[in-house]
């Protein structure tokens, strides 16, 4: 079933996003008198198409999903009939055929603000942003944090959920910059606090970023009861089962679901011995052996049950962010913007080694995160659509031939030089944009193999 949900989250968020993306460039065409021939959301073999409008225009949906593409008449592309050619895509003005190249990626981002809105207007669940104790010696134990402080501001900027302190501090982070932050006691006293982020490294920002910094979100005091097992985990080959509390592992005492998980992680593929009550009667040794996992750069391990949680309590630890139909826009318009220019800043800083490639992800990793997103709801789901189409949107505005922004950087030539850019030069940019794609591809091909075996 959830892989199922996985399949239909992917197909469903990539078909709206080329969707959305090549309808800017279809309207635009049409707006600048320009013909267009077909409108394919896919590439290759047609599975389905039908020939609509007064051009007859060919609306396709193809085999290959990972992309699509509005194809305009043009002379460089074949024949064109006389009473097309003032329709001919090649023969528009500079500034109509930028306006109609740039149309797609401009449509990703107004689609990610649309969501947005949507989400702001009609509220956003979160997390509470409460610290828990920080270990001693990171950076928020030096700046003082203590457990139960509630992050009020980072730096100029208000902090409402625990996601919003980490998007704020992830830019920071990546910055390498101390930063400001004032946090509200469980007294109600609201202190200014300085979090060196020097010691941050490329390697820190590869997993949870957080947790180095000391920076642990608040826990729940849950009793150690397991709510449910993993089909096919470790508990549940073990014979764990639903209701269980754990009274006991390798003799120590298990008070809370915390040293539960404690004492799982420290001891991957090591048999723990189990004591559990069950219905009323004690079963005094069950052997659960932690799977494997690598977490950054060390292995943990994992039995795959979840606890049980008080519903109240946990409504206690959420909040709900909801803003003014124009005070959500605008904060819509922001969260587009700052998304998009980090974005850049992030690409720039792996070029330049300070962000490792593993931050490359490929259509493995975002399906998995399409289905994670659509299995936590809808409003889950629309914030991964809208990052992703922001993403989309930067992709194909690069300076790379074959993308939207390597066209932009033909007609930026054709505007100082006078002419348009050899149909030469044309031809060896193709070939370089074909390897650059490649070379992406397969560090994000990579990079989603890598995490499916390390889990």
């Amino acid at each position: 079933m959830a892989l199922l949900t996985t399949v239909i989250a992917f197909v469903v968020a990539l078909g709206c996003l080329i969707v959305v993306h090549e309808f800017g460039h279809y309207l635009v065409a049409r707006a600048c008198g320009v013909k267009v021939l077909r409108f394919s959301v896919g590439f290759g073999r047609a599975l389905w198409s039908r020939r609509l409008g007064r051009d007859a225009t060919e609306w396709v949906i193809a085999a290959f999903p990972l992309g699509g593409y509005v194809k305009m008449v043009d002379e460089r592309e074949g024949a064109v009939a006389p009473e097309d050619l003032p329709r001919a895509f090649n023969r528009q003005s500079v500034w109509r055929r930028i306006a109609i190249v740039v149309a797609g990626p401009v449509a990703n981002f107004l689609l990610a603000v649309a969501l947005y809105w949507v989400l702001f207007v009609s509220g956003v669940p979160g997390i509470k942003p409460m610290v828990g104790a920080p270990p001693p010696g990171t950076p928020a134990f030096v700046a003082g944090f203590s457990e139960g402080d509630t992050l009020v501001k980072i730096g100029n900027e208000m902090v409402a959920t625990w996601q919003d302190a980490r998007w704020i501090l992830l830019q920071h982070a990546v910055e390498r910059e101390p930063v400001n932050i004032e946090a509200r006691s469980v007294k109600g006293e609201v202190s200014l606090r300085r979090l060196d982020l020097s010691g941050v490294t490329t390697a820190d920002l590869d997993k949870d970023f957080l947790r180095v910094l000391g920076l642990v979100r608040y826990q729940l005091l849950l009793k150690p009861v397991i709510e449910e097992v993993v089909q096919g985990g470790a508990a549940e080959r073990a014979g764990l089962q639903a209701g269980d509390e754990i009274v006991a592992i390798n003799n120590q005492r298990i008070d809370s679901w915390h040293q539960l998980v404690t004492a799982v992680r420290s001891h991957p593929e090591v048999p723990l011995t189990v004591e559990v009550r069950r219905a009323g009667a004690l079963i005094p040794a069950i052997s659960v052996t932690p799977a494997t996992v690598i977490e950054g750069e060390r292995k943990i391990g994992r039995i795959g049950a979840a606890p049980r949680i008080d519903p109240a309590a946990m409504s206690e630890m959420m909040v709900e962010v909801r803003y003014g139909v124009v005070g959500a826009l605008a904060r819509a318009l922001r969260k587009t913007w700052d998304t998009s220019v980090f974005s850049l800043q992030m690409l720039g800083k792996m070029i330049i080694g300070e962000v490792s490639l593993k931050n490359l992800s490929g259509p493995i990793t975002i399906a998995d995160y399409a289905g994670q997103s659509a299995q936590s709801g809808l409003a889950s789901y629309l914030l991964f659509l809208a990052l992703i189409s922001i993403s989309l949107g930067v992709l194909n505005l690069l300076p790379i031939p074959l993308l939207d922004g390597g066209h932009l950087m033909y007609y930026a030539i054709e505007i100082f030089k006078g002419a348009p850019a050899s149909d030469r030069a044309i031809e060896i940019g193709q070939h370089v944009g074909i390897a650059l794609l490649f070379v992406l591809m397969a560090f994000a091909l990579y990079n989603d193999i890598y995490r499916l075996i390390s889990g």
